[in-house]
């Protein structure tokens, strides 16, 4: 066999050959090339998304690469969260006065970053693209560079993504100490041998977990997230809350599921724990908020608690749930941020939630689609994001995790009121006053995603066998 095997990375290569190219073409006319640019990364990540379907189960690079099912469905997720960040952004950063070429490359290089450690099967692989995509994450957050809500933003991220990283790292060190590899694989053989488990790979192993607990927003490492959602720029946060979300989470599994599956006992414990906090303050922070980012900010903190339930339970009906959760969380975030992108008045973006009062009546279609989302997010049937909570209520339920369920649905219960409470001020309340018109671009995605939430009942069927197949490559 190959040892390098490079062709299986064909998709990573190509991303990185194609930012290199754009790079060269934003940089050389004397005329503004962000809508080229933008339009051409559009096109780079679908013939990307191309390849990661056609691509082959291996390892590649001496064992630190590997693509299996389970990383050609993250894959996939993160190239549509990606994507739909550029279409939500192309009009927004235009009407801001920000649109520059660079913000496209930079959602690439983080994208680039993201699928690196999607496919990582070695400790330092996974660091070099979790280092990659950071770096492009900072960047973003201040891109609105004159407005110091923006540069607060990329500033907090920044400190605290450092200290992240160097927990990931001290971590790592331990392990590699303990075990004498970096590569999962013979780390997953030293954990089966006799002896094999020593206090000191737990001990890294929760300095790893606690640094992807940071990426994922998960208590106690969430006290960026409200201000970085804030801060930052609205497509950028709907970037925060659905590609990196789902890259970090689907990377969490594959550590603890994959090289340290023998050691479930110790790392569930620390699931079930961040779960429920997770769960509970992300449920009850959100009551008082009044600016729809920051309220987002903390319903992405409680809906990391219910996918972090199917990682808490170690079993593989609980990854199938996690998985199917996290494709179901994209749509829905999708759809909610192209609301927010939306919502123009007057020549300024604005985010109160009593902006949206009355929108029934200016913008039925609009609030339509809002109130699909916040139904969907709260878990109410026959929408989407009910059978997503379910799946991962009834892994903890067979896995005989009574008390992470019930405290599941009674946060969900909880959590209700702030989504219904959106609901209430675009059907009841006086209008604001009308909305400016939307974007094509970001009319389609507000219409796919509200249908998506409706009608994939009807056709979960496709999306669990891909979930499955991807727990099966996960656990072989």
């Amino acid at each position: 066999m190959n040892p390098i095997n490079w062709t299986l990375s064909l998709p990573e290569i190509v991303l990185a050959v194609s930012v290199l190219v754009l790079l060269v073409c934003g940089v050389l006319p004397k005329r503004d090339t962000s809508f080229g640019v933008t339009m051409g990364g559009v096109g780079v990540l679908l013939v990307t998304a191309a390849l990661v379907i056609a691509q082959a189960d291996g390892t590649g690079f001496f064992g630190q690469y590997v693509s299996d099912a389970f990383a050609r469905f993250t894959k996939l997720l993160v190239l549509l969260g990606s994507l739909a960040t550029m279409i939500l952004a192309l009009n927004w950063n235009e009407k801001e006065g920000i649109a520059r070429f660079e913000f496209p490359i930079l959602i690439l290089t983080a994208t680039l970053g993201m699928l690196v450690m999607l496919a990582a099967n070695d400790l330092m692989m996974l660091y070099l693209g979790l280092e990659l995509f950071s770096l492009s994450l900072y960047v973003v957050a201040s891109f609105d560079r004159d407005n110091v809500r923006s540069a607060e933003a990329g500033l907090k991220y920044f400190v605290l993504g450092a200290l992240a990283s160097g927990l990931l790292l001290y971590g790592a060190s331990l392990i590699y100490g303990f075990t004498g590899t970096t590569n999962f694989t013979r780390i997953a053989t030293a954990m089966g041998s006799p002896g094999g488990v020593s206090a000191g790979v737990v001990i890294g192993l929760i300095f790893v977990i606690a640094a992807l607990a940071f990426k994922v927003s998960a208590v106690p490492f969430h006290m960026w997230t409200p201000d970085v959602y804030e801060g930052a720029p609205t497509p950028v946060t709907a970037f925060f809350a659905s590609a990196p979300k789902v890259a970090a989470l689907a990377l969490l599994t594959r550590v603890v599921v994959g090289p340290f599956g023998e050691l479930v006992a110790q790392w569930g414990q620390v699931m079930v724990v961040v779960s429920i906090l997770s769960m509970l303050l992300g449920s009850l922070a959100a009551i008082g908020q009044r600016n729809i980012k920051r309220l987002m900010a903390y319903s992405s903190i409680g809906h990391v608690g219910y996918a972090l339930m199917g990682l808490a339970v170690g079993t593989g009906t609980g990854v199938r749930g996690l998985l199917f959760y996290l494709a179901i969380y994209l749509v829905m975030n999708i759809g909610v941020f192209a609301v927010l992108v939306s919502m123009r008045r007057n020549g300024r973006s604005v985010e109160g939630i009593g902006d949206l009062a009355g929108l029934g009546k200016t913008d039925p279609a609009m609030a339509l689609a809002m109130a699909i989302f916040m139904f969907s997010m709260a878990g109410i049937p026959p929408l989407a994001g009910f059978f997503s909570k379910l799946y991962v209520f009834l892994a903890a339920v067979q896995a005989g995790y009574w008390t992470l369920a019930v405290i599941g649905v009674l946060t969900s219960v909880v959590s209700a009121y702030y989504y219904l409470r959106i609901v209430k001020v675009m059907y009841f309340d006086e209008a604001a006053g009308a909305l400016e018109p939307r974007a094509t671009g970001v009319s389609v995605l507000l219409a796919g995603a509200g249908i998506l939430n409706v009608v994939l009942v009807f056709f979960a069927a496709p999306l669990l066998a891909a979930a499955q197949a991807a727990v099966a490559a996960l656990a072989g």
